[in-house]
């Protein structure tokens, strides 16, 4: 979604941003990223922040870690603030204008783009972080979602992916799906997603932008996804918790869904409109259900219990408006 398109938009922001000050160097000579080696031979764990430079829920649960000494009890954990230009211009008064600065850094990584001639801040910095990003066995983005949505997991194209979120358990809806027509994510890039490589990354949407819940989720994730890879103790937390912020939101019990992306919708106008404010999670049980026009083109479901993934409710033209997904056992 264009930034433009929300400005006129009053967002409700509940938490402040972080003061990344302290972490700005870095200690790997790439601005922004902390490295921590254990004791004994394991995975390199990576986790990035601000791909989008407003997304800050996850910036603070990394933050958080970094204010308590990582000491990871095997293996190497990569911690990355990622679009430092765009989260420096965050206002709070105008929280959707921060998202990027010249592009979407999240539809840049694909090879061509990468080692291409073309430039912006965004691709620059991308092309900066690229070599710690291509050491990772584990990438976990952070996200969080302007409109209304039940979190979820992006696991793109890959079993391993999947595999992964469905061992994580929270949030409960994996959601596999070949990402956005205007650029590939990171998750999409060729470490992570050539089908006979082993690195594996996942996307986490933690929920709605600049709310609490959102931050406790992501903290949540992050101490589960060390456990599960041994630079933590799954009984106990990898970072003596700081003062007033919380070890880690408990993990739900239940088991997760897994979902499949059958349709991405593009919107090709700039009349693009659902027939109304949909949630991200809504389940539409009839096929061939009108949700959405764009311009004279009607939107239908194409099957029954048709799941809505981050419906868009003021999408630009030539940006993803929804993903139509199918459910699964």
């Amino acid at each position: 979604m264009s930034v433009t398109e929300t400005e006129d938009l009053a967002f409700p922001v509940h938490v402040r941003a972080p003061d990344l000050s302290p972490w700005l160097a870095g200690n790997t000579g790439i601005a922004g990223f902390h490295q921590f080696t254990g004791p004994t031979p394991g995975p390199h764990v990576g986790i990035i922040a601000l791909i989008h430079g407003n997304e800050i829920a996850g910036a603070i649960a990394l933050e958080r870690l970094l204010r308590s000494a990582p000491r990871p009890r095997a293996g190497r954990l990569t911690l990355g603030f990622a679009n430092l230009a765009a989260f420096a211009s965050f206002d709070p008064a105008r929280p959707t204008a921060s998202r990027f600065l010249d592009e979407d850094m999240n539809r840049v990584w694909d090879r061509a783009t990468l080692h291409g001639n073309r430039s912006s801040r965004e691709l620059d910095r991308a092309r900066a972080i690229l070599p710690i990003i291509e050491t990772m066995d584990v990438l976990l983005d952070l996200h969080s979602m302007l409109w209304p949505s039940d979190p979820l997991f992006l696991c793109g194209t890959t079993a391993r992916g999947r595999d992964l979120a469905m061992r994580l358990g929270a949030p409960p809806l994996v959601v596999a799906d070949d990402g956005h027509a205007s650029g590939r994510r990171l998750i999409d890039a060729d470490r992570f997603a050539d089908p006979a490589g082993q690195a594996t990354a996942i996307l986490l949407e933690a929920g709605q932008h600049w709310q609490t819940d959102s931050i406790d989720l992501a903290h949540a994730v992050v101490h589960a996804l060390l456990g599960l890879h041994g630079l933590a103790d799954a009984a106990e937390t990898l970072f003596g918790a700081p003062s007033g912020a919380p070890a880690g939101a408990p993990m739900p019990a239940s088991a997760p869904r897994f979902a499949r992306v059958t349709r991405a919708v593009t919107a090709t106008t700039s009349q693009f409109s659902f027939v109304r404010p949909f949630r991200g999670g809504e389940i539409i049980a009839a096929p061939d259900t009108l949700i959405a026009t764009d311009g004279p083109a009607e939107i239908r479901t194409p099957h029954e219990n048709c799941l809505l993934v981050m419906p868009s409710l003021r999408a630009s033209r030539g940006h993803t408006a929804v993903r139509l997904a199918r459910l699964y056992d």
